[in-house]
């Protein structure tokens, strides 16, 4: 069969991402702070947007019932016109079906912007007279209203004033202890070593004697000077060094002590019977004397500088109204309020210009109005996902981790009928705020496990929970195995075998029983 050249037609459907849908999807994964940098990034960018300024009405949706999902068509504060509001609901469903990826619409928007005039209110907190501010809130009854936000309580010299990290605090201190300059160079180096949590390294401490051509001993005698600096512990090359040193300062070195802590693997492997020996005490003394090691700093550095913990700041607030229903609320404080310079770009179509002008203005205008709507479909696709949450879990909100339910991501998207793909990145680094606590949204989604009675599924976390439970509130002369564990679980209709037993409460980094038994021994 000879080869030659044809043409053929051929017809086939694909799901085309376009880059503005991408966008779309993008921010939907974002954390807040991920959010906030992106959107400055576009205001810098794009010369019709600009940030907004908290206004003082809520958005409102239609229709609803008590833990349902908001609705596509928002109602703003003074009304629209069916064209305006056609136009976003026609943005919105065109969104939908960009974040599910089961559908086959290109998303394509309409570009006119006289139907997608940017109401600030979406995003933005509402401050009233009463004093709260700062959320968006939906109470199953369709409305989005305000909520509580955070306040900046810092007094000014906590504003300007910095923290003296680790480096700096040594090295005042070296000033004054040291006199020598060959020593002063030596301390500097060994300043340098230290980590964030106080030690240095051994290898690097030798190295420092070659490279500035001391002796060895010149440099442990430094290093020993520097060891008696604030805090306590620190230089040191171990964590037996940094002990001992503190001991030392507390006058409590003596050679019983000294023999346990350079025994400590024997007190992490809980060997009391070989410490007592090695240590010539008996049972009480023993006992006293690891109670004197856990008052000591292991990593004396953390107290000084050290890197900032960024807190937690939840994306949506959950909590009960007078009626008795919960209220899930978006935390705006975490939204960027961002809207279209309409008088800008009035002034831009009065002066005119070349096509390219014309071109790059309405690139803007197109850009613009579609950040604005995928910020708001960020939102309200965020809070449709919060309110689901706190329906299946009610029981959770109510009673706590015990009436945990197996949930999957599926039973989300089936719920308010978007992809499951959606719904994970919706939840991604998300976080709420309830009276229980701060959650990542991620935690409500567990797996099921069997009840023994053939009842409903129980949720993995609260099994968790109850196997805690039943080990915290053990009794010392009888500490429960794995094997105990299993029978008094299915006691209580939790069919679990014993290796699932074991995996949680490695998981939970609970000790076993022996070493469980060894522990309580201890400590009384």
């Amino acid at each position: 069969m000879a080869l030659t050249p044809r043409l053929d037609l051929r017809q086939s459907q694909q799901l085309v991402m376009t880059p503005q849908l991408q966008q779309a999807i993008k921010l939907l994964q974002l954390t807040n702070l991920e959010l906030a940098d992106y959107v400055s990034t576009e205001v810098e960018r794009n010369p019709l947007l600009e940030m907004g300024e908290p206004s003082d009405g809520p958005i409102q949706a239609d229709g609803g019932e008590q833990g349902g999902s908001v609705t596509d068509e928002y109602i703003r504060d003074g009304g629209e016109s069916g064209d305006s509001r056609d136009g976003l609901v026609a943005a919105d469903k065109s969104m939908d079906s960009a974040l599910d990826t089961s559908s086959s619409s290109d998303g394509a928007l309409d570009a006119n912007f006289e139907t997608n005039i940017y109401n600030n209110d979406a995003v933005s907190d509402r401050v009233s007279s009463e004093g709260s501010s700062g959320a968006l809130s939906y109470d199953g009854s369709g409305a989005v209203k305000g909520g509580g936000g955070f306040s900046d309580d810092r007094s000014l010299d906590q504003t300007l004033e910095g923290e003296e990290n680790l480096h700096d605090f040594l090295m005042r201190q070296m000033a004054v202890l040291l006199s020598s300059s060959a020593d002063r160079l030596i301390a500097t180096h060994l300043i340098d070593l230290v980590d964030e949590a106080g030690y240095v390294d051994a290898t690097e401490v030798k190295d420092v004697g070659e490279r500035l051509g001391a002796s060895e001993l010149d440099v442990e005698r430094v290093l020993h000077l520097l060891q008696g600096l604030e805090p306590s512990g620190v230089f040191a090359r171990s964590l037996a060094e940094c002990l001992a040193v503190q001991l030392m300062e507390l006058d409590r070195y003596d050679p019983a002590m000294q023999a346990l802590v350079e025994n400590l693997d024997l007190l992490a492997k809980r060997d009391m019977a070989a410490l007592k020996r090695l240590c010539g005490v008996d049972q009480n003394d023993l006992a006293d004397m690891v109670k004197e090691i856990r008052l000591l700093n292991p990593k004396p550095g953390l107290a000084y500088g050290g890197v900032a913990v960024q807190p937690v700041v939840p994306d949506i607030f959950v909590q009960k109204s007078r009626a008795g229903t919960w209220v899930v609320e978006l935390n705006t404080d975490t939204l960027p309020k961002v809207l279209v310079n309409q008088q800008y770009l009035i002034e831009l179509n009065e002066i005119g210009g070349n096509k390219e002008a014309k071109a790059f203005v309405s690139e803007c205008v197109s850009n613009a109005n579609w950040l604005v709507k995928a910020l708001d479909q960020r939102a309200r696709t965020i809070l449709k996902v919060a309110t689901a949450l706190v329906k299946k879990q009610s029981m959770f909100f109510e009673h706590g981790v015990r009436f945990l339910k197996p949930l999957t991501l599926k039973d989300i998207a089936d719920e308010i009928d978007m992809h499951e793909s959606t719904v994970s990145r919706v939840t991604n680094n998300k976080f709420m705020s309830c009276p229980r606590g701060m959650f990542e949204l991620k935690y409500f989604f567990t797996s099921a496990i069997s009840a023994g009675d053939g009842g409903d599924a129980h949720s993995s976390e609260s099994v968790k929970f109850r196997l805690k439970e039943l080990i915290d509130n053990e009794d010392p002369k009888k500490i429960l195995s794995d094997d105990k564990l299993v029978i008094m679980m299915k006691a209580e209709g939790i069919d679990i075998a014993r290796r699932t037993v074991a995996k949680y409460r490695e998981a939970m980094k609970i000790p076993s029983s022996v070493q469980r038994r060894r522990l309580k021994n201890m400590d009384t």
